[in-house]
């Protein structure tokens, strides 16, 4: 199995990973009926996140918390929904890829995922 090297290999992640959101009902109405997610803009953008993250290419200029923030304005992301994610995250990297970022790539999710739950909490008590 072979690690992470290109944008092709993060599309391959961010698309299988999309999958398994969309098959979770415990999920997928965020993606769904919250944000309506249509997935042939937002796969590209994924990626191009992914790849500034992972690969360094840059190119990623969009706000990833407040896009975040945004959405929990709508329907309340729970901690419950952010290990759900992490979940389909995780084993969607570790069913395609193994090697250092394979692991960066989990590493950085769960930094964000950490992250957008914190900036969540704190605007509920202001």
């Amino acid at each position: 199995m072979n690690d992470i090297q290109n944008q092709d290999d993060l599309y391959l992640l961010v698309n299988e990973f999309y999958k398994k959101l969309l098959s979770d009902e415990k999920i997928a109405y965020i993606f769904t009926d919250v944000v309506k997610v249509h997935l042939e803009e937002h796969l590209p953008i994924l990626v191009t996140f992914w790849s500034q993250a992972i690969l360094g290419t840059g190119g990623y200029t969009k706000n990833l918390t407040q896009i975040h923030m945004d959405v929990n304005a709508k329907e309340h992301l729970t901690p419950e929904l952010f290990k759900i994610w992490l979940h389909h995250f995780f084993t969607t990297v570790d069913e395609l890829f193994k090697g250092s970022k394979a692991e960066q790539i989990k590493t950085q999710a769960l930094s964000i995922g950490t992250i957008v739950q914190i900036k969540i909490a704190q605007q509920k008590v202001e």
